[in-house]
């Protein structure tokens, strides 16, 4: 299985299916925001102190395809990785049920910073997140 940046787990609450008994689309975009926000926070990244300072990071585009639904209380683990693409940060981000690891949910959510309201690169980011711009071998 492919190597990881970060992953976190979680299990399917009741109230977060639908009438077919399964995981809700809209519920996924949850999940995935709050990796990626549990990801930041241990990098020491605050969205509230970044907008603080007048930086906004954004999501600009998320794509994401379904692949397998999950259901009440399945436990999943949800991974993410990211890259550094021109001025967008890319989180490239997998769903798996477990215990069998299934894929469930396989996305990509580019992110932008707007600075003092201008799309622009964001040193405090960069700072904090280099060690995984550069392509590694091992992912």
């Amino acid at each position: 299985m492919k190597q990881y940046d970060y992953e976190l787990t979680f299990k399917v609450r009741d109230y977060e299916c639908d009438l077919q008994g399964i995981v809700n689309n809209a519920n996924y975009q949850h999940y995935l925001e709050h990796t990626r926000h549990e990801f930041l926070l241990s990098r020491g990244i605050s969205f509230s102190e970044l907008h603080e300072k007048g930086i906004d990071a954004v999501i600009a585009r998320i794509e994401i395809a379904f692949k397998c639904p999950l259901r009440s209380k399945d436990e999943f683990v949800s991974k993410l990785n990211i890259r550094k693409e021109g001025i967008k940060n890319v989180f490239y981000q997998d769903i798996y049920r477990l215990p069998d690891m299934k894929l469930c949910i396989r996305a990509k959510a580019e992110n932008v910073c707007l600075v003092q309201g201008e799309l622009k690169e964001c040193p405090e980011l960069e700072e904090k997140l280099n060690v995984f711009y550069a392509p590694q071998l091992s992912k």
